[in-house]
């Protein structure tokens, strides 16, 4: 039982960076017309403050997993939280907005190190019993962070201003890379004995992405992805009586995966449940048609996203037995998720200003069903293919 509690303490501890790596996100985000008022003149040019994190993840988010596995992730994992910290000191002083512009593309490599390494010592700390639960947590870390910066940063970014959220996320990140240096064990594995170089790097993207084991996860992530911020985006659009939708969706996701889904997962296999997902959120769209406006059917997609969303983690260590496997998968789960973050909303913008919803509905049953073939096909591979 001691050893249990200590388990679940690194786990909740690693649980913790992925908040302060989606705080990376929520820190802007969150009173981002209180940030407007402080770069008069910057124009729409100051999202791109938000977004450019995503950028350098989907450049570098398999990259990072080749790195991790080289360095220890415990190291890396704290070198981070650490860059993080001092990224977001320095942000403090509302920099220049091309000075800012520069420490958001630095903290593009603070994010990708938490993201990839946090994970992968999840399922190397973790046995197979406590693993399925532990990625369902993991799972809701992005979801989690930004529901805890609507709830406290928002008020005390309008109380003291936007530097307030941010000087908070500092002090945070500074405490968790202290926590993690001193808590967490210290576990080797060998190096890859391979010259790191550009022809490596190349030649991993072709290894993880012909991979039906290491590619499956990030695939059908990046059909989740596809959807989940270009709905919360554009909800007034496609749901203009329910402005409370934006909240509720997300949290509903969280629950569900903290419950229902994390008991699910521990009798049946992860790829089964992310394949229900799918197949069942295909199914919701033509329900959303029928009855327009309605938010019991948008409640009822989130709720059965959670599968997809916890299922897709726990799958990684189900399926991929070595760490660096795992660090690999994780990176290309980061790399796709950045991709379809940056990707979906103007996608889905495309659709309902071309086709009105009913184009905009069938864009999200193509991305589901999309992820649900990508599945089925990949399994099947699987079975043909040693790993």
């Amino acid at each position: 039982m001691p050893d249990q509690f200590k388990t679940w303490g690194w786990v909740l501890l690693l649980f913790a960076a992925g908040l302060g790596a989606a705080g990376q996100f929520a820190k802007l985000a969150t009173g981002f017309e209180l940030l407007v008022a402080a770069y008069p003149g910057a124009g729409p040019g100051l999202g791109l403050a938000i977004s450019l994190i995503s950028f350098l993840g989907v450049a570098l988010g398999l990259v990072a997993g080749m790195i991790v596995t080289r360095l220890g992730f415990r190291t890396v994992l704290v070198a981070g939280l650490a860059l993080g910290a001092g990224l977001s000191a320095y942000q403090t002083l509302l920099p220049p907005l091309p000075l800012l512009m520069l420490s958001r593309v630095a903290e593009g490599a603070s994010h990708l190190a938490i993201v990839v390494a946090a994970p992968t010592l999840i399922a190397q700390l973790t046995d197979d019993r406590q693993r399925p639960v532990a990625m369902a947590l993991w799972s809701t870390f992005f979801g989690t962070g930004f529901a805890l910066f609507a709830w406290a940063g928002l008020p005390l970014a309008e109380a003291r201003g936007p530097q307030a959220v941010i000087v908070l996320h500092a002090a945070a990140m500074a405490a968790l890379a202290l926590a993690v240096a001193l808590a967490l064990p210290r576990r080797r594995i060998a190096p890859p004995s391979e010259p790191f170089g550009l022809r490596l790097v190349l030649a991993r993207h072709w290894q993880v992405y012909r991979s039906p084991f290491m590619a499956a996860p990030a695939l059908g992530w990046l059909c989740y992805t596809l959807t989940f911020v270009s709905v919360l985006t554009l909800l007034p659009r496609l749901v203009p009586d329910a402005p409370w939708l934006a909240t509720a969706l997300p949290l509903i996701g969280i629950v569900l995966s903290l419950s229902l889904v994390a008991a699910l997962l521990r009798r049946v296999p992860a790829v089964r449940v992310v394949t229900a997902g799918f197949v069942l959120a295909t199914l919701w769209i033509p329900l959303i048609a029928l009855f327009p406006g309605s938010a019991a059917p948008w409640l009822g997609l989130f709720g059965t996203l959670a599968l997809v969303q916890a299922g897709s983690f726990a799958a990684i260590p189900q399926l991929n037995d070595s760490a660096r496997d795992r660090a690999l998968a994780n990176g290309a789960v980061a790399q796709m998720g950045n991709l379809g973050n940056l990707a979906g909303t103007p996608l889905l913008l495309a659709g309902l200003s071309l086709g009105g919803s009913s184009l905009g509905l069938v864009s999200l049953a193509a991305c589901y069903a999309a992820g649900a073939a990508l599945h089925l096909g990949l399994a099947a591979l699987r079975l043909r293919t040693s790993r």
